[in-house]
């Protein structure tokens, strides 16, 4: 979680919502990436997409079989369908989204797509990004 959270602080540079994501297999990193929305323009451009995308060209495969996610903020809908799709099955989350309208259902994920997930790893330094991004951009007028 600590490379995601290198990753959620590189977005935070560039403006973006600070989010992170890393991808590890047998122990070892093979994508990371962070939000880059704004700077991409398109919607897609969120960390778990940006890293799956990139992992799937070093894997060389959809699949991303044996692979774990580390993301420090709770998966949006997308991310979520994204992440089951490639068949990853442990996902490690820093923070919940405390404003997200529907909660994340760990039970239902668990049982219905056989993925393993748990919440609150590094919470606090996940939490503590999220909230400086927010009350600086307010600061700011954003």
């Amino acid at each position: 979680m600590k490379e995601a959270i290198k990753e959620a602080k590189k977005a935070y540079e560039k403006l973006e919502i600070p989010v992170g994501a890393v991808i590890v297999k047998n122990g070892k990193i093979i994508a990371r990436a962070h939000n880059l929305k704004e700077t991409k323009k398109t919607v897609t451009a969120h960390a778990e997409i940006l890293a799956i995308g990139k992992a799937n060209k070093k894997l060389k495969n959809w699949r991303l079989l044996d692979c774990d996610i580390y993301v420090t903020l709770e998966p949006c809908q997308m991310c979520m369908g994204a992440i089951i799709s490639s068949r990853i099955k442990n996902i490690y989350i820093g923070t919940l989204d405390p404003k997200k309208e529907e909660k994340l259902d760990i039970k239902k994920y668990e049982e219905k797509y056989g993925v393993k997930i748990e919440t609150g790893i590094m919470q606090k330094e996940s939490e503590y990004i999220l909230k400086n991004f927010f009350k600086d951009l307010r600061k700011n007028g954003g």
